[in-house]
């Protein structure tokens, strides 16, 4: 499993960003993918998924902000990120859900009040 996240950056408060991940080595178009998040001093948490149908779930401090979505054909997974918040500032992820035990390096983003 390869794994390469990219687009985060630094943003103000209420600014957006959108995150890419290509996968490979992933059964893509038939597993739920998600999108993971590690503050720092905190656990890596789940926040997107998406599965084969196109069906998506959030945890409420991201619901109505973020957005995932995928296209199989090139086996890349988006996070849409609007609204963005200072405690929204972490290394984004990417991977299957269940996770993988192979990581993506992450992509950066920082929030400024």
């Amino acid at each position: 499993v390869h794994l390469v996240e990219s687009g985060g950056g630094l943003v103000q408060a209420g600014g957006s960003l959108r995150l890419s991940c290509v996968a490979s080595g992933i059964i893509f178009r038939i597993n739920i993918m998600g999108w993971y998040r590690q503050a720092p001093g905190k656990q890596r948490e789940l926040i997107a998924t998406v599965n084969s149908g196109g069906s998506t779930t959030y945890p409420d401090s991201v619901k109505g902000r973020f957005t995932i979505s995928k296209d199989n054909a090139k086996n890349t997974v988006y996070l849409q990120m609007n609204s963005l918040k200072p405690e929204d500032t972490a290394v984004y992820y990417c991977n299957s859900y269940p996770p993988d035990d192979a990581w993506g390096q992450g992509t950066q983003v920082t929030v400024s009040s």
